[in-house]
């Protein structure tokens, strides 16, 4: 049977494992791409799955100042698609991470 110690320092080894693991995947998180899409792809934001924004890419065509309240509606849009998209990998992520770990589905990881 293991002391009152092994058992404390066994937990504290399983601690940091899961600390390094989840530091390791939000790096890994800010390296995966996805794009979101609005108004038919005239309007693209290229953030990483962590939720960082890339990039905006806006068509020529939506450059006209009569609809400059039209071309922020679509920006917002592409925005959220990619926000969706990013969350969506996460959640992938996160899973795939929490199943390597034994961890039971829709377990929530402190700071999660």
């Amino acid at each position: 049977m293991k002391s009152m110690e092994e058992m404390l320092q066994a937990a504290q080894q399983a601690a940091e494992t899961i600390q390094k693991q989840m530091t390791e995947m939000q790096g890994k998180l800010d390296e995966i791409e996805v794009e979101g899409l609005a108004g038919g792809g005239l309007v693209k934001i290229r953030c990483s799955a962590k939720g960082r924004v890339l990039g905006v890419a806006i068509d020529d065509s939506l450059l006209v100042p009569a609809d400059k309240g039209i071309l922020e509606d679509l920006i917002a849009a592409a925005f959220n698609d990619a926000r969706a998209k990013a969350d969506a990998v996460s959640g992938a992520e996160m899973g795939k991470m929490q199943a390597g770990m034994g961890l039971p589905p829709g377990f929530k990881l402190p700071g999660m």
